[in-house]
């Protein structure tokens, strides 16, 4: 659902690497489950997966020489939750991943009227 509301908006990460980023979170928390592993042993391949996600997440991340302005730090957000939630998943926690996609999709739908509020609020105001 992450994906799909990116892809819709343009945006670089879609629904196919938002797709594979849960898919592969899940497995990598599920399959260690599956044989056994220890919690300390879960908790370093969550911390790995976590670094990996780190990397792709950079990944997306770009700042313009000529300005100032750092973009895909949203997309770079969105793929960080998406891995979250694929944890969750694999960890048998189905409700906190449903509501954790319920609150992104929230957040990622009101950006662009809190986005505009606060640009008419600039313009409303005089400049010194």
């Amino acid at each position: 659902m992450l994906g799909l509301q990116r892809e819709r908006n343009g945006k670089e990460a879609g629904i196919r690497t938002h797709m594979l980023v849960a898919a592969g979170s899940a497995l990598f928390v599920l399959v260690p489950l599956q044989t056994g592993m220890d919690a300390e042993g879960v908790s370093r391949v969550l911390q790995g997966l976590l670094a990996g996600i780190g990397f792709l997440c950079a990944g997306t991340i770009l700042k313009l020489q000529n300005e100032e302005h750092v973009r895909g730090l949203t997309t770079a957000a969105g793929i960080w939750m998406t891995a979250a939630i694929g944890m969750a998943c694999g960890l048998g926690r189905e409700m906190t991943a449903v509501l954790s996609t319920l609150l992104v999709l929230g957040i990622l739908a009101l950006e662009g009227p809190f986005r505009r509020l606060g640009l008419r609020k600039d313009q409303d105001t005089p400049e010194a």
